[in-house]
């Protein structure tokens, strides 16, 4: 089946796009919400609920961060033929996979970039082969200032190494800037 990426800024739209995909393609929409929950920050959780709220009732959700919870590669792997598997996003995805590396591993393991890029390229093999059209949205985090601290570098260079992987093996791409999708498998040239 078909992998779509779409990707862009911070409020640009790409999750709302990725959304009109997923009703457009028709048919049974699983929703992979990959962000850790953290009742004590507020402005998260309405975050969280806001997404949830524009949502249709009928589309089933998972959620891969909570205790226990399946893995995005499993769930992937598991997808129904001629269903609709929409993940959002791979920065909420990663940011869980440090935060799990951290308490298991601590400092170290959390900034292992090679261990959190292998744990992702498994992951990619499975969406990539998913049963399922899976559309995935990813955030574009290295547009700005290098962070300070060397979590928020490996954050930023795995995120971007990772998103380069998954766009490579998309059958279509999409950069969402301002609220408008361009379509990067036409509009644009592998480097």
């Amino acid at each position: 089946m078909p992998l779509t990426f779409v990707t862009g800024p911070v409020r640009s739209g790409k999750s709302r796009f990725a959304e009109r995909l997923a009703i457009e393609h028709g048919g049974s929409v699983t929703y992979v919400a990959t962000a850790r929950i953290d009742p004590a920050d507020g402005e998260w959780v309405a975050r969280i609920a806001h997404h949830a709220a524009r949502r249709p009732p009928h589309w089933r959700t998972i959620e891969t961060a909570a205790p226990g919870a399946r893995s995005l590669f499993e769930i992937a792997t598991d997808a129904a033929a001629g269903t609709v598997l929409l993940v959002d996003s791979l920065g909420t995805w990663l940011a869980d996979a440090m935060s799990r590396a951290f308490e298991t591993g601590g400092e170290a393991a959390a900034l292992d970039a090679a261990a959190l890029e292998a744990e992702f390229a498994r992951t990619a093999d499975a969406l990539a082969g998913a049963r399922a059209h899976a559309i995935v949205v990813g955030e574009e985090t290295g547009w700005g200032v290098v962070p300070e601290y060397a979590s928020g570098r490996v954050f930023r260079d795995v995120l971007g190494r990772v998103q380069q992987t998954l766009a490579a093996r998309a059958d279509r791409a999409y950069l969402v800037v301002s609220g408008f999708a361009i379509d990067l498998s036409v509009a644009g040239r592998r480097v």
